[in-house]
């Protein structure tokens, strides 16, 4: 059985119902309200653990779901399009894809700005210094403005792991060693 199946097909469901969003969002010239439902769908996924169980019960009815999550569209005051979207998604049972919506939203958002996010892995955390100064050299590199999203991994014992879309810049100590043993073991 493969595990990544019930992930891709999520990410898929999302993916469309993203793509819908954003291109109402675009021709109602309703972006910025967008990015600010988006940030409020952020929080609450990350700060309420009620409304995580909320968006992925399967036991709650689709009439109780939809309302329940239109009253916390209008307590939240997002957009009619973000709130139609959400009693749509309960409608359907496709509210468990809420997490991947909203960072398909994001990565439209930041594309549509010209933005690009890297992800950073350290060994230790970053300055503001060091940050700016990467984000600075990425931007260069890429054309475009970077976001730094940097987490730390002391494994890596030194160096970087960058990530900006497809492509991946290792300079970790860690990867060298690795490199390294695996050299030695084909010498010896």
């Amino acid at each position: 059985m493969d595990v990544s199946e019930p992930a891709s097909i999520s990410r898929g469901i999302a993916a469309r119902y993203a793509t819908a969003v954003f291109e109402l969002a675009k021709d109602g010239k309703a972006l910025k309200a967008l990015e600010d439902d988006v940030s409020s769908l952020s929080s609450a996924l990350v700060d309420s653990a009620d409304f995580r169980d909320l968006v992925s019960s399967p036991v709650i009815s689709r009439a109780d779901l939809e309302g329940s999550i239109t009253a916390i569209a209008k307590k939240a005051k997002l957009s009619k399009i973000v709130t139609n979207t959400l009693a749509m998604m309960a409608q359907n049972r496709r509210l468990f894809v809420l997490p991947h919506l909203v960072e398909t939203l994001k990565e439209l958002l930041a594309a549509e700005r010209g933005e690009v996010t890297a992800d950073v892995v350290s060994a230790k955390a970053l300055t503001k210094a060091q940050s700016d100064k990467l984000a600075k050299s990425l931007s260069v590199q890429f054309g475009k403005d970077v976001n730094i999203h940097a987490t730390v991994d002391e494994s890596l014992i030194g160096g970087l792991v960058v990530k900006v879309g497809s492509k991946m810049i290792d300079t970790s100590i860690a990867s060298k060693l690795a490199s390294l043993q695996n050299a030695m073991k084909e010498v010896g």
